[in-house]
């Protein structure tokens, strides 16, 4: 598949994720869908690790997942838990917020990743990272204005500052990344079948402490969308990856281009969950995706 090509597919598979995420956690228990949706991409993985013929068919040699020792487990085991705490702020977060609001929040991880790069790494950014830094803030602040004909004001809504918190923590992983990819020597295979097995098990005590009534919850209702959560960020990864492998892929420009899942996002939470102020929130969106592309391509 050409790389753009691959690059739009994964870009419009993470739009499909957010939007099985809203519908899954809408008015349902957020640690059982969690649990449930891990579970399966850990299962996947499962059996592409202990059925070696499956393996060789269904990934490309660069995709195999390499033998650890148990210093690199460990390694894993904390992305997995950054990961975690990530993706708790922001599943309670989406349950309550607009996915029109949620999704262009989410979508700001390389931002804080370009920022922790300039306190942690001494990264030095060009004039156009600067640029769409600030860009991404001043639209950050269009679409707290937007929300606020909903409801939703920026500065004491709770779930917005969870997720803030989830993004804060998703630009850390994204760090983390460049570690464990880089300086650490993992392959990309092997960081993602890994730390989505161990996601599984990071749930578990928490699916388990919902069930027995631990604290006071909200019942759970299956949902095929749970599936489509964990298939939709197994595919968006996969042709992710798939186009970094091609020689002429740029960079810059896959990382830009895979913003475009807040798009997707963004026009299926007006069209299939009827939300509203579509267009106040839309220059704000477009505002966080030149901000984003703008650090990334910088």
């Amino acid at each position: 598949m050409p790389w753009i090509a691959a690059t739009l597919l994964s870009a419009a598979l993470l739009g499909g994720c957010d939007l099985c995420i809203k519908h899954s956690v809408r008015e349902n228990a957020v640690l059982p869908v969690l649990f449930f949706a891990n579970l399966c991409s850990a299962c996947i993985w499962l059996t592409l690790l202990f059925i070696p013929v499956l393996a060789s068919a269904a990934l490309p040699g660069s995709l195999a997942v390499a033998p650890l020792h148990p210093t690199q487990h460990l390694l894993l085991l904390a992305k997995s838990a950054l990961v975690s705490a990530s993706w708790i702020c922001s599943y309670f977060a989406v349950k309550h917020l607009p996915v029109s609001v949620a999704a262009p929040i989410r979508a700001t991880g390389p931002i804080w990743t370009c920022v922790g790069a300039l306190l942690w790494l001494h990264e030095h950014p060009s004039g156009m990272q600067f640029l769409g830094i600030a860009t991404t803030l001043a639209s950050f602040f269009g679409l707290s204005l937007a929300g606020r004909r909903e409801g939703i004001h920026f500065g004491s809504n709770r779930w917005v500052w969870w997720l803030c918190a989830g993004a804060v923590l998703n630009g850390l992983s994204g760090l983390y990344d460049k570690f464990l990819l880089g300086r650490a020597g993992f392959t990309a295979a092997t960081v993602q079948a890994w730390f989505s097995i161990y996601l599984a098990l990071l749930f578990l005590p928490l699916a388990i402490g919902w069930k027995l009534r631990w604290w006071p919850r909200q019942s759970f209702q299956w949902r095929w969308s749970i599936i489509g959560v964990s298939i939709a960020l197994l595919g968006a990864d996969f042709v992710y990856f798939d186009a970094l492998r091609n020689p002429h892929a740029l960079i810059s420009v896959v990382s830009s281009l895979r913003r475009g899942s807040t798009l997707v996002a963004f026009a299926g939470g007006l069209w299939l969950f009827h939300e509203t102020n579509g267009r106040r929130k839309l220059p704000a969106v477009l505002g966080l995706i030149a901000g984003i592309v703008l650090t990334v391509a910088g």
